[in-house]
């Protein structure tokens, strides 16, 4: 069962997650939590500025011994050890979830997209398919769940370039592209193929959500609208930045709690999702 923690650490972490995971039916919503709440705390260790990677070691050295049978006593870490066990989670994407996030301490650019498609597999790609067992979907859906995740992740890397470059980092690969960073000096002097990259990148992200989209099939109605939600909502951003690219120096784009909320009950109340 979930714990008020994780209602709040997911609540603090994700807008767009955590308004379209309200939908999901009671049991699955809670489960939901859990996951979230377990990836959130192991990504703000990263995060943090300045970063803790004692706190993260020990966070990953924690929950090896509750995975091996050793309960650590921290709710987050132990509700996940039996979500996983329940829910019969691959340890091997724990462990890739946790590399990425190790990759966070250590590595500050990312100068190819296979490189890059490395990193996201662990922070986002198996995080579809975590959701895809939560969801008890069918093993042919994996492939779209962990499509979903990769889109979704790189339309993040596109809306916190500026962030990003504040923590040290780049994620987006600068191979098709002329630029030789993506500071806003550099994005502003060069304006016109700043917006360009962004734009096809954009495109990139379009087709990886077109190939989540066909795992739709797999999953029931009542646990599709919250996808289709958070889906529709990462959809919205990427339109919202390839209209004016230079908008991301400027604000993170999100949509607000409201636009999260009337696109469920839209699919909720429409009849088709």
């Amino acid at each position: 069962m979930a714990h008020p923690q994780h209602d709040m650490i997911f609540r603090s972490g994700s807008r767009t997650y955590y308004n379209s995971s309200r939908f999901f039916p009671k049991e699955v919503r809670e489960d939901v939590f859990i996951l979230y709440g377990f990836v959130r705390v192991a990504d703000n260790f990263v995060d943090a500025i300045p970063q803790n990677p004692d706190g993260f070691y020990r966070f990953c050295s924690l929950y090896r011994e509750a995975a091996a049978g050793k309960p650590s006593g921290d709710v987050i870490i132990d509700s996940y050890v039996e979500l996983g066990k329940r829910k019969q989670f691959d340890p091997a994407w724990s462990e890739a979830f946790l590399r990425s996030m190790e990759m966070d301490l250590t590595r500050r650019t990312y100068d190819t997209l296979d490189d890059t498609l490395a990193y996201i597999y662990g922070s986002a790609e198996v995080i579809g398919l975590f959701m895809a067992r939560i969801m008890d979907l069918d093993p042919a859906s994996h492939r779209s769940a962990a499509m979903l995740g990769r889109a979704m992740q790189y339309i993040n890397f596109i809306r916190d370039i500026d962030e990003d470059l504040r923590l040290g980092r780049r994620y987006l690969p600068l191979t098709d592209t002329t630029l030789t960073d993506l500071s806003e000096e550099t994005a502003r002097r060069n304006s016109e193929e700043f917006c360009r990259f962004i734009r096809q990148e954009t495109q990139r992200y379009d087709l990886w959500q077109a190939e989540a989209e066909e795992g739709y099939a797999y999953i029931p109605r009542r646990y599709r609208i919250p996808i289709r939600t958070a889906a529709e909502m990462y959809r919205w951003t990427s339109r919202q930045i390839a209209r004016d690219p230079l908008r991301v120096y400027r604000e993170q784009v999100k949509p607000g709690k409201a636009r999260i909320v009337l696109q469920a009950l839209g699919l909720l109340l429409g009849g088709r999702s």
